[in-house]
């Protein structure tokens, strides 16, 4: 039983040694296992795998809680990414120990062996891609986070960052188990240079939404969270998500919009999101008939607009007389708000033009509307009305030429 707690591959060595220490105990504890030794060595080894993460358990928890108290959030994504894929690795360990020792002791399916322990190694690789893959993303929200707080971090490029990183540990990892299964790797990467151009060929479009994708995260025109919208297509909305294929689009009627990521390199995008300031952009018309109050109104529309503590006098700010329309002297407001806010704005855009119509109603004139005037000629007689010093009544009247 020494020879089988010495080659199971838990470490039974350091057990082995234990027995031999104490044989006294060894013994008693076979008598009251009814001499199954393989039974007592099966639940030493479970039992001594639940106390060793018991105590792993314990430990961590007591990192966190020293990680919290110290704000040290980067060293806690690593404990918080540590926990389960440990613990999962010490109840494999465990769990083969205890396989390979009943194997040993029955002397059944020895052929099993190497089996198990290769089926061990590959667990162990998956293990460890899953640590990788918990610390990845747990090192995305901390760094998400931190860009929150700090423009010199940019999301867009830690997300970036994390999808390659994880692709990374999902090609190492697969390429570690099958040289662990002893596949030829030289051959396979041959085999894949000349199969990955068939596969070009067939998945070219799925090729260049990826590519497309990598290329928004290294160009940025956009980010999860902005405004956008294309003039060559019918895309307007908020973006949600860039994903490695395709983009999620919220449209302000609430309705998701998938695009291909490869559309993007052959459309323009406007991003608002990205502006400055907002314009304000608008004709007010008055009429001919208050052409001589046209410079007054200018001159104090301009002077609100400069006192105004939503526009930015520092940008183009231009009001003038513009155009003699058909039924109005046009006058062009063009200025610019400190807000980029889209609700904000509107509201701002209401006080002014509010304050442009007091100005206009203060300076005894009025907004113009469509008008037409029709004039008639003095030889015209309007038949049916009273000549001077007459009364006549009558249902109708018309119009006709004099004779």
């Amino acid at each position: 039983m020494l020879q089988i707690a010495a080659d199971n591959g838990f470490s039974m060595t350091g057990m082995a040694s234990l027995i031999e220490l104490f044989p006294g105990v060894w013994n008693g504890l076979v008598q009251v296992f009814a001499g199954q030794e393989w039974l007592l060595l099966s639940t030493l080894v479970l039992g001594l795998t639940f106390v060793v993460d018991l105590l792993f358990r314990f430990a961590m928890s007591r990192v966190d809680h020293r990680f919290n108290r110290k704000k040290q959030h980067f060293l806690k994504t690593l404990s918080e990414a540590l926990l389960g894929p440990v613990s999962l690795y010490i109840w494999l360990v465990g769990g083969s120990a205890t396989l390979l020792t009943l194997i040993s002791h029955f002397d059944l399916f020895t052929n099993w062996v190497e089996p198990i322990k290769a089926t061990r190694f590959t667990l162990s690789m998956l293990i460890v891609a899953w640590f990788g893959f918990r610390w990845l993303r747990r090192m995305e929200l901390y760094l998400k986070a931190v860009a929150a707080a700090d423009t010199r971090w940019d999301p867009v490029t830690v997300e970036a960052a994390a999808k390659v990183l994880k692709l990374t540990v999902f090609v190492v990892t697969g390429l570690v188990i099958l040289s662990a299964f002893n596949v030829n790797l030289t051959g396979l990467i041959a085999f894949g240079g000349f199969g990955g151009i068939a596969v070009g060929f067939a998945a070219k479009d799925i090729l260049g939404n990826v590519l497309g994708g990598l290329m928004i995260y290294m160009d940025k025109p956009f980010a999860p969270g902005d405004w956008v919208r294309s003039p060559d297509r019918n895309i307007e909305g908020v973006v949600q998500k860039i994903g490695w294929r395709i983009t999620e689009i919220q449209t302000f009627d609430k309705r998701p919009l998938y695009i291909p990521n490869g559309a993007f390199a052959n459309i323009a995008i406007e991003n608002p999101s990205r502006m400055s300031h907002r314009r304000i952009y608008e004709t007010v018309g008055v009429r001919y008939c208050d052409v001589s109050k046209v410079a007054g109104i200018t001159r104090e529309i301009r002077q609100m607009l400069r006192e105004h503590p939503e526009i930015d006098e520092s940008e183009t700010l231009i009001v003038n007389f513009n155009l003699f329309n058909q039924s109005t002297l046009d006058i062009m407001i063009y200025t610019f708000t400190h807000t980029r806010e889209w609700v904000k704005f509107h509201a701002v855009k209401e006080d002014v033009l509010l304050k442009v119509s007091q100005i206009v109603e203060a300076a005894g004139a009025e907004m113009a509307f469509p008008t037409r005037t029709l004039y008639l000629e003095d030889a015209v007689e309007i038949a049916g009305l009273p000549r001077d010093g007459e009364v006549r009544s009558g249902k109708e009247t018309q119009i006709t030429p004099a004779s």
